[in-house]
């Protein structure tokens, strides 16, 4: 018999998760240690290993957030952005939005007096064949900013106080991260944007960006040396009228009206780039500076197409919206290690960790990795590659094998990626950004490879931008 049980002692009782939920949010920090003991003595392995997880808040289930409104709005057959239209500002656990999908209820109207609007995104354009199927005449095109797309919503909640928010493209809040937006949002609307740095109205690279993104706490200083700026895309609602049913040129016409009237040194609009035919379009792409980008031409990742009679759409419609990028940096690499894919992806060996050489500290040459790639390739080139990888397999991490690589033998991937940053992660230093294989070199000899200089130079150029305004001290940092 177990110890502490007689015949006069009843079991344990094992908590519920909605028990264990609840008393977390509310008892006193002191009397957590009592209750955790008593709960960890209740349950068996797999509950104690679950309450463990949930208590260090570490409870990892592989579920997103855009999958979880998937899965409510199936309850009842809407779409996820239907659900997203009321989930801010509702709160757990829900009943409204449940008794809604459910069909039991009205449409819940969100608490949130600014609350996010699901964005619209475009597909790219791969090649200049594809601009052949589009008419240039029904298209306005504009720069596409190399920062990240953000939401400026103000409102006034019951006591007619105004509420200002910024949303990152996920709905994410940052607003605390950017006081600075925040003061600008004088209006009552939704703008959508890009994040960028502007310093004496120069459009810094995303490496200067990147200062300003993911930090917890902002001084005065940091406010100072990377001011946030939006440079505003679209407008979804303004002033209580919902706009995303009208066309983009209507649209576009009120967004400049909006930017006019505020007249803030936050806010701009992205300008329209003129162009009379598709080979028009090709030379400004190529060369932002000689249609008017000037001194912002680096900070351009190439153009957006936009029809001008569209709508604004949740999601990713084809169609509507096309993004034309501008060529990529360019590198040689040879793959290191590989690890299984996800989901349909799970059986084949489809993500790839790759590396350039080096100069050793002990003499010689080294490969040292410098990012991780899983996607630019067919599926047809994907069995290719997960057959070289098993067959070239030399050491065994877990899920992870290291495959051949050396100046005698390895493949050669050939990488496409938008920048350089420093990282602590990879033994060379660096990392890139937004990496993916354009082509698999099939041909060329591992010892051929890019050696790291080609990306240290890269490198070099952001820093350069970032020490053009004031070093963060560690404390900013």
């Amino acid at each position: 018999m177990p110890a502490g049980l007689g015949h006069n002692n009843p079991p344990p009782h094992v908590p519920t998760l909605a028990e264990v939920v609840e008393t977390l949010a509310t008892i006193p920090k002191r009397e957590l240690s009592r209750h955790l003991a008593e709960w960890l003595d209740a349950l068996d392995e797999t509950g104690r290993w679950a309450l463990l997880k949930l208590v260090t808040g570490n409870l990892r289930v592989g579920v997103s957030a855009r999958l979880a409104k998937t899965a409510v709005g199936a309850l009842g057959g809407h779409e996820a952005d239907a659900v997203e239209e009321v989930w801010h500002g509702l709160t757990p656990p829900f009943e409204t939005l449940f008794a809604w999908v459910e069909g039991r209820a009205e449409r819940p109207e969100t608490l949130n007096p600014a609350p996010f609007r699901p964005p619209m995104l475009s597909h790219p354009i791969e090649e200049e064949a594809d601009l052949e199927k589009l008419e240039a005449e029904a298209f306005s095109a504009e720069w596409k900013w190399d920062g990240i797309r953000v939401q400026l919503v103000g409102g006034r909640d019951k006591a007619g106080v105004q509420v200002a928010k910024v949303y990152s493209r996920t709905g994410e809040d940052i607003t605390g991260a950017f006081p600075d937006l925040a003061e600008a949002i004088t209006f009552t609307g939704t703008l959508d944007g890009e994040l960028l740095i502007l310093r004496e109205r120069r459009v810094q690279s995303f490496n200067v960006l990147q200062q300003r993104l993911n930090r917890k706490a902002v001084t005065g200083k940091l406010l100072e040396e990377f001011p946030a700026h939006v440079r505003a895309y679209d407008l979804l609602t303004l002033d209580g009228d919902d706009l995303r049913a009208e066309p983009f040129e209507t649209r576009r016409a009120q967004l400049e009206a909006l930017v006019t009237r505020l007249d803030h040194a936050r806010i701009d609009i992205s300008p329209v780039v003129p162009f009379a035919d598709w080979e028009a379009l090709a030379a400004a792409r190529a060369d932002p500076a000689s249609v008017g980008a000037g001194e912002d031409a680096d900070a351009i990742e190439g153009v957006m197409l936009k029809r001008r009679n569209s709508p604004y759409l949740p999601g990713r419609p084809k169609g509507p919206w096309w993004k034309w990028k501008r060529e990529p940096h360019i590198v040689d690499a040879v793959m290191m290690y590989a690890q299984r894919g996800h989901g349909k992806r799970s059986s084949f060996y489809s993500d790839y960790t790759f590396g350039v050489w080096r100069e050793a500290p002990e003499g010689g040459d080294e490969l040292v990795p410098v990012g991780k790639a899983y996607h630019g390739f067919t599926d047809a080139e994907l069995a290719k590659l997960d057959r070289y990888v098993r067959n070239n397999t030399t050491k065994r991490f877990g899920p992870v094998r290291e495959v051949t690589h050396g100046h005698e033998a390895g493949l050669v991937l050939e990488i496409a990626f938008e920048g350089v940053q420093r990282s602590t992660r990879h033994k060379s230093g660096v990392a890139m950004r937004f990496p993916r294989v354009s082509r698999i070199r099939w041909d060329k000899p591992s010892a051929e490879a890019d050696r790291i200089d080609v990306l240290e130079r890269i490198l070099a150029r952001g820093e350069r931008e970032i020490a053009s305004g004031a070093t963060l001290t560690e404390t900013d940092a």
